[in-house]
């Protein structure tokens, strides 16, 4: 059960880049429940999702400090999905739910801090340890989220 967890539904062990993969199955998944479910939901399964992530990702490296295996993903998806409530939450207070291009921006924002690791987020991975693998995606995401609000807020003052 930990393996389905860490590996989102084995989404971790495509090859290559097993991190993006998960980020683009966290989209999927992240952005059917907003659509479907909405805003809310969204933030409950996000709240849900790093908090078994914390403890999942503890689990399988409790006796492995300083790893960080690619084929764990789940980090990935708790770090896409707070990227993905920050354009929500602009769609949710329009009564509405989100519409291209925000997601799709949101995701590479987030691939984008993820991969370069910039400050924080840098920070988090150096500490080597199973809450810094989880960290380092969550500042990925929150930094993601404000660069997902600041590009549509300059495309609608701009080109609108």
């Amino acid at each position: 059960m930990i393996r389905l967890i860490n590996t989102f539904f084995y989404s971790g062990l495509l090859r290559p880049a097993s991190g993006t993969w998960g980020s683009l199955a966290a989209l999927a998944v992240g952005w059917g429940i907003e659509h479907y479910l909405g805003f809310l939901p969204l933030v409950a399964a996000t709240i849900l999702v790093t908090a078994l992530g914390f403890w999942s990702i503890g689990v399988e490296l409790k006796d492995r400090p300083g790893d960080d295996p690619s084929e764990i993903v789940i980090d990935e998806v708790a770090g896409m999905w707070l990227t993905l409530l920050f354009p929500a939450f602009g769609f949710w207070m329009r009564d509405m739910s989100m519409v291209w291009p925000g997601p799709v921006a949101a995701f590479l924002f987030f691939r984008l801090f993820d991969v370069t690791k910039p400050w924080l987020v840098g920070r988090a991975d150096r500490r080597h340890d199973a809450p810094g693998v989880m960290l380092d995606d969550l500042w990925a995401g929150v930094f993601a989220g404000i660069c997902t609000v600041i590009a549509a807020a300059l495309y609608h003052i701009v080109l609108i």
